[in-house]
């Protein structure tokens, strides 16, 4: 081979092995980049999914707004029955149980009309003298026809009270309860009995309208935090839920 032949043949030779080395340089530099890169991040996570409870609803089948008595700040409930005299609680007792006589009418509930026809006959003098201390109540309270007025009225309230319909059901078992009781309370003692007779009425009332309060408590907090959701919560049945839905229901 000549020289000039030779010489062009290790031109060739070298830029060969310079492109080699070059494709090195560069593929080592596209790993190292390649290394550095971050990851993509991750997808957002779906929204949170929350089980809405079911919406409080008032106890014992009660209307959705009522009026109740209220309470003082000692823990007292003023109902129709605080505060009042012994003759006034003796009568208040009558009422009552006129009231149980007539809506329990259930078999079961048979004592309570027999009781109550005892209660008239047994305790006669005690209700006359009750009745007419009141009549003289009202009258130092207010003026001629207006004090029969007062009377008919509060004795209304007091009638309506005890006729409150979910209540029904621990009236009835109350009024069968004090019927039976009656049955050890001497004439001479019944005055002083009646606040206690009374008291056993009205514990179903009170107890309802604990209830009510609980209620209408419960039903803020839920309005608080469901109320205003908007649709931007995702509702999804609990299992018992799931079990208890019909055949067919569609979710």
């Amino acid at each position: 081979m000549n020289p000039g032949t030779e010489k062009r043949v290790g031109q060739q030779d070298l830029r060969h092995r310079l492109s080699l080395l070059a494709g090195s340089a560069v593929a080592v530099t596209l790993a190292a980049l390649a290394g550095c890169a971050k990851p993509p991040p991750p997808p957002a996570p779906p929204p949170p999914v929350v089980v809405i409870p079911p919406k409080p609803t008032p106890p014992m089948g009660a209307p959705d707004e009522m009026t109740i008595p209220p309470v003082s700040n000692d823990g007292t409930r003023h109902t129709v029955n605080y505060g009042i005299s012994t003759s006034q609680a003796v009568w208040n007792l009558r009422s009552g149980y006129n009231v149980a006589a007539l809506n329990c009418v259930e078999a079961e509930y048979t004592p309570i009309l027999e009781g109550y026809k005892r209660f008239l006959k047994v305790y006669d003098k005690s209700l006359d003298r009750a009745s007419r201390d009141i009549d003289a109540s009202f009258r130092t309270q207010h003026a001629g026809r207006a004090a029969t007025v007062a009377r008919e009225t509060y004795q209304t309230q007091v009638y309506n009270f005890f006729s409150l319909p979910p209540v029904d059901s621990g009236f009835c078992k109350a009024a069968m309860e004090l019927s039976a009781e009656l049955q050890t309370v001497d004439p001479s003692q019944f005055e002083a009995y009646s606040y206690k007779g009374l008291a056993k009425l009205e514990a179903p009332f009170k107890e309802f309208f604990d209830a009510y309060e609980q209620y209408r408590a419960d039903l803020a907090a839920w309005q608080s935090r469901y109320g205003s959701s908007n649709g931007l919560i995702t509702v999804r049945p609990t299992a018992e839920q799931t079990m208890a839905q019909p055949k067919g229901y569609a979710q």
